[in-house]
C-alpha cells in the first residue's frame, strides 16, 4: 500500500537536502511554532470551548488532565506520528499521499478544518521565506516535510511542535475560562516533559500505530459544530 511506502522504517532512499545557508534549527523552529507565524492558531479550540462551557475544564488542574490526555492519547501523538512519517516523504508525491491518509484520520469536519487551514496558511508562509516548494498539506505534514527537505532535527521539530499545540490549548484556557497567566505558565510547564518525550517516543512508529482514545475531546470536538454561541472557530 502507498501509505506504507512512505512510512517504512528501513532507510529512506538519499534525497537532495537543501544546500541554502540555514540558521541554526533551534531558531527556525522557533519562528515555526511562534505564535507570531501567522496559522490563525489563536482561533482554535480544539472542541475545548465545549468542555468548559460543559465544566469540565474550570481550572488549572482540569485544564491540565484535559491537555495531557489529548496529547498523550488523541491528536497530540497521532500529530508526531504523521510529522515523522512526513519527514522520511521522499518528495512531494510521497508527502501527498500520507496527507491523504492524514485527512482521513480527522475524527470530526471541524478537526479537519482545523488542520488543514493552519497547513495552508504554514505552507504559504513557508514556501515565500525558504527554499522548499510544499504542496497542500495539512498541518503536521507540512511541517514534517518541511523540516525533511531542509534537514532539521526531526525529533526536535514533533517535540516543539507538540508544544506549541499544547501552548495554544493552554492560551485558549486562559482566556476563556478564565485563568491566569501563571496558572497557565505552570500547566505549560508541567506538560513540557510529555511533550518532549511524545515527540521522540513517536520517531520509532508507523503510519499503522495511528489511534486515538481521547473520546470526551473528539466528542467536544464534534458537539462544537452546534453551539449557538462561540468564540472559537472549533
Amino acid at each position: 500500500m502507498a501509505a506504507r511506502t512512505v512510512t517504512s522504517m528501513s532507510p529512506p532512499p538519499m534525497r537532495p537536502i537543501c544546500t541554502a545557508m540555514i540558521i541554526d534549527p533551534v531558531f527556525t523552529l522557533n519562528q515555526w511554532f511562534s505564535p507570531n507565524y501567522p496559522l490563525g492558531s489563536f482561533a482554535y479550540s480544539h472542541g475545548m470551548e465545549v468542555a468548559i462551557q460543559d465544566g469540565r475544564v474550570s481550572s488549572a488542574a482540569t485544564l491540565e488532565n484535559w491537555v495531557r490526555d489529548i496529547l498523550e492519547h488523541g491528536t497530540g501523538r497521532s500529530d508526531a506520528i504523521l510529522l515523522h512519517a512526513a519527514y522520511r516523504c521522499v518528495d512531494a508525491n510521497a508527502a501527498v499521499e500520507l496527507d491523504a491518509v492524514a485527512r482521513a484520520y480527522s475524527p470530526s469536519a471541524e478537526r479537519l478544518m482545523e488542520s488543514i487551514q493552519q497547513g495552508d496558511a504554514f505552507c504559504r508562509t513557508t514556501n515565500a521565506i525558504w527554499p522548499v516548494q510544499l504542496p497542500d498539506l495539512c498541518h503536521p505534514v507540512a511541517v514534517g516535510y518541511s523540516a525533511g527537505q531542509l534537514g532539521l532535527p526531526a525529533v526536535l521539530a514533533a517535540g516543539m511542535y507538540m508544544q506549541a499545540f499544547a501552548a495554544n490549548l493552554v492560551s485558549c484556557a486562559v482566556r476563556l475560562v478564565p485563568l491566569g497567566q501563571t496558572e497557565g505558565q505552570m500547566v505549560l510547564h508541567r506538560l513540557a516533559s510529555v511533550c518532549s518525550s511524545i515527540g521522540a517516543a513517536s520517531a520509532k512508529d508507523s503510519l499503522d500505530d495511528l489511534a486515538s482514545s481521547a473520546f470526551a475531546a473528539e466528542i467536544a470536538s464534534m458537539q462544537h459544530e452546534t453551539l449557538h454561541h462561540r468564540i472559537f472557530r472549533t
